[in-house]
């Protein structure tokens, strides 16, 4: 629970020392409460490269900040906890596409979802985020994509485009990767007629129960604006607390109702990032993000393709 005390602080800090916070939909309630801005990965991506400031204070784990200095490398970006981590992040190896590319020679593309570290990034072509992945994939002139790092996302994608030959890679997010269908199928018989919201990196038979799938914002925008009472809410919780926010704000707070899994998907990571870490990074300077330089451009123009890309 935030109290006045730690919300003046942070208010005393940004103005002092130009700062604006960003946070994930993920972290935790109060975390999200500080931050100026709340988002998905590809609208604080956006929202990072535009800001007038001199801070960037990113509530989110590490390739998240890593992206916000890369798309604003003059800003000083802050980590609240620089131990918070992606697993998916690093399970790719440059084996892999370095294969793929003598495979498929200049007919390749390598798309990198957003949740890479910045090597992973300048390895590849662009980079996508589950809200553009399809917009992306289905733009790009080579016929083969190799998908890094998900290949849960990379198997919905390939779906959607069937037109492109997609290879996979086998990276998964742990947190996702965990719901489980047994769990929904229960939740499913307790509300008959609820919507079932899935994330696409859940795992593939997971996605094919679902009735909508879809980003984290797009599954929050499936909440809100649908008509339905009941919803089955397949991602990480810390959604919970926008949608609710939404339909409160709307006067359909008592109408609408949401259910997670009996395993309730928490990341740990993203579950680190707390209000009094926010005002702590500010407080002492710490958990400063730095890229490396050998990787910086190469990432960076992976990043910026993505946002043309998505237009």
């Amino acid at each position: 629970m935030l109290t006045d005390e730690l919300r003046d602080e942070v208010a005393r800090l940004k103005k002092e020392q130009d700062a604006v916070i960003l946070a994930h939909y993920y972290v935790s309630d109060d975390a999200q409460d500080l931050a100026d801005y709340i988002g998905d990965s590809y609208f604080l991506a956006r929202k990072a490269a535009t800001l007038d400031c001199k801070t960037l204070v990113f509530a989110g784990v590490e390739f998240m900040a890593e992206s916000a200095k890369l798309l604003s490398p003059k800003k000083r970006v802050l980590m609240p906890d620089p131990t918070a981590d992606c697993p998916m992040a690093h399970m790719m190896t440059r084996a892999t596409i370095d294969e793929a590319r003598a495979e498929y020679g200049d007919d390749l593309a390598v798309a990198c979802y957003v949740n890479s570290t910045t090597e992973m990034k300048a390895w590849s072509d662009v980079c996508v985020t589950s809200s553009n992945a399809q917009r992306i994939v289905e733009r790009l002139p080579q016929h083969n994509v190799l998908f890094i790092p998900d290949m849960h996302l990379g198997h919905f994608i390939k779906e959607q485009v069937p037109s492109k030959n997609v290879i996979l890679n086998d990276g998964f997010c742990p947190t996702h990767e965990a719901i489980e269908l047994r769990e929904v199928e229960a939740l499913k018989a307790a509300h008959p007629g609820a919507i079932v919201c899935v994330h696409p990196e859940c795992a593939t038979w997971l996605v094919q129960a679902a009735d909508y799938v879809g980003s984290t914002s797009g599954i929050i925008g499936r909440v809100t604006s649908g008509s339905e009472s009941d919803y089955i809410i397949c991602t990480v919780h810390g959604v919970l607390h926008q949608i609710q926010k939404d339909l409160a704000a709307a006067g359909q707070a008592q109408q609408k109702h949401c259910y997670f899994p009996r395993t309730t998907p928490i990341c740990p990571n993203m579950a680190k990032v707390t209000g009094e870490k926010v005002a702590a990074c500010l407080r002492n300077g710490t958990g400063e993000v730095e890229v490396n330089p050998e990787y910086a451009e190469a990432a960076r123009r992976s990043l910026n393709l993505m946002l043309e890309l998505a237009k």
